[in-house]
């Protein structure tokens, strides 16, 4: 009797671990509609930088007046009067390879090769919140351990 409870005992441990790996791999769903609902919203108009904290600095100032389009091709535009620089950004899943070890399940990249301005915006930044007219990124400095954090607000 002894050998068939602990039998019984060890199916029903390993049927209850095996029933939690299941689960945890079929929760792609959602994270892929979060990326979906990040980029449709990114997309669906002009945005301004609103706060810019780099490592304890505001720096806010230095993209007044620049109107960000995050377009369909990945390409990024800001634009402010006759200037236009253009960079990259995408949303991925964290943990794809770009992955910066930080706690949010998404990532929104951006990329901009200069100046150097725009350079500090280069980033797989951690989403904080995402909503239809701001959002709200933070990231942890590998070199100097500081926190960072961008807002862009929709115009």
């Amino acid at each position: 009797m002894k050998l068939t409870l602990k039998g019984m005992l060890i199916i029903f441990i390993y049927t209850g671990l095996a029933m939690s790996c299941d689960k945890d791999d079929d929760n792609n769903e959602p994270q892929n509609t979060t990326i979906q609902q990040t980029q449709n919203t990114a997309q669906s108009g002009s945005w301004k930088i609103t706060y810019y904290l780099d490592s304890d600095q505001n720096e806010t100032n230095h993209f007044t007046g620049y109107t960000f389009t995050f377009n369909e091709n990945g390409s990024l535009v800001a634009i402010n009067g006759s200037t236009t620089i253009t960079g990259t950004w995408s949303v991925t899943d964290s943990n794809s390879n770009d992955d910066d070890g930080g706690s949010s399940d998404t990532d929104f990249n951006i990329f901009f090769a200069s100046p150097p301005d725009f350079e500090e915006l280069s980033d797989d930044w951690d989403i904080i919140s995402v909503t239809n007219s701001k959002i709200q990124l933070t990231d942890v400095s590998g070199g100097n351990g500081g926190t960072d954090f961008l807002t862009f607000e929709k115009i």
